[in-house]
């Protein structure tokens, strides 16, 4: 675990959890909280992390939201939690609540439109199992695929994606494994700035994400908040702290918990 920002108070950032009687915790899923894998439906978390999320839950004092560029959906299953915490899906463009109930930005006809132009290129496709649809874009992962395929996939999906973002105003987006056509003006900043009003100035908060996707959270969060790259390899980042998983990752989660705990003794 590494301090990135030397301005940052560790110390006073603990004190401040154990004493407040509510936190934000936010977390991406892919790479932070399970490991990447080229079956995106075996992506299941490292283990450790569902027993401490499910203890973090049960304290009633922090508020875990997981914010994904996934279907909000999808990762029911793979986070196999009882109740589900709150997901932020498509970078915070869906929304489902512990109790199931959903919600997910409107479409604007011209990227409607856009959409289906980007499923027309899918179709052509000869990887269709790399593609993901998604209600506010299309993604497509080339992980594990071979150097050639990811050559010719640049020719013959990002070409002509680059062409449908130009014509109906998406955004063509890199990622870590890949390349997304999304709805602009949704990220997860917006999420995380969504989150932090509802809980109210003062609330301790951070955000633990490793792509280039969660860049946006990191900046959103700001002074106020801890924001944590999660990844095994460093990389220039916005983050105030850079922790490798699984184990670092483990530690946070349980320190989190201890120090809820803690406040909660005191109390």
């Amino acid at each position: 675990m590494e301090l990135l920002d030397q301005t940052f108070d560790s110390a006073r950032f603990w004190a401040t959890v154990a004493g407040s009687g509510q936190s934000l915790l936010m977390l991406d899923y892919d790479g932070t909280l399970a490991p990447f894998v080229t079956r995106r439906d075996q992506a299941v978390p490292y283990p450790g992390v569902r027993e401490a999320l499910r203890q973090l839950a049960a304290t009633g004092r922090t508020r875990v939201v997981v914010i994904t560029g996934r279907n909000a959906g999808d990762l029911v299953p793979l986070l196999g939690l009882e109740p589900s915490p709150e997901i932020w899906g498509s970078h915070g463009g869906e929304r489902m609540m512990p109790d199931g109930s959903y919600s997910v930005q409107p479409l604007e006809e011209a990227h409607l439109i856009g959409l289906q132009e980007a499923d027309a290129v899918i179709e052509e496709s000869t990887l269709p199992q790399h593609f993901e649809i998604k209600p506010l874009g299309r993604a497509f992962h080339w992980r594990g695929l071979p150097e050639e395929e990811v050559r010719r996939a640049d020719r013959t999906v990002t070409g002509p994606w680059r062409t449908v973002a130009e014509t109906s105003g998406l955004e063509l987006r890199d990622f870590d494994g890949g390349v997304e056509l999304r709805v602009p003006g949704v990220d997860k900043g917006q999420a995380v700035s969504q989150l932090m009003r509802e809980m109210g100035q003062g609330t301790p908060s951070a955000y633990l994400g490793d792509d280039r996707t969660d860049e946006d959270a990191f900046r959103a969060l700001g002074p106020q908040g801890l924001s944590v790259m999660v990844r095994t390899a460093y990389r220039s980042t916005a983050a105030r702290l850079w922790l490798k998983p699984p184990e670092e990752l483990i530690g946070f989660l349980l320190r989190w918990l201890d120090a809820t705990e803690q406040g909660k003794e005191e109390r």
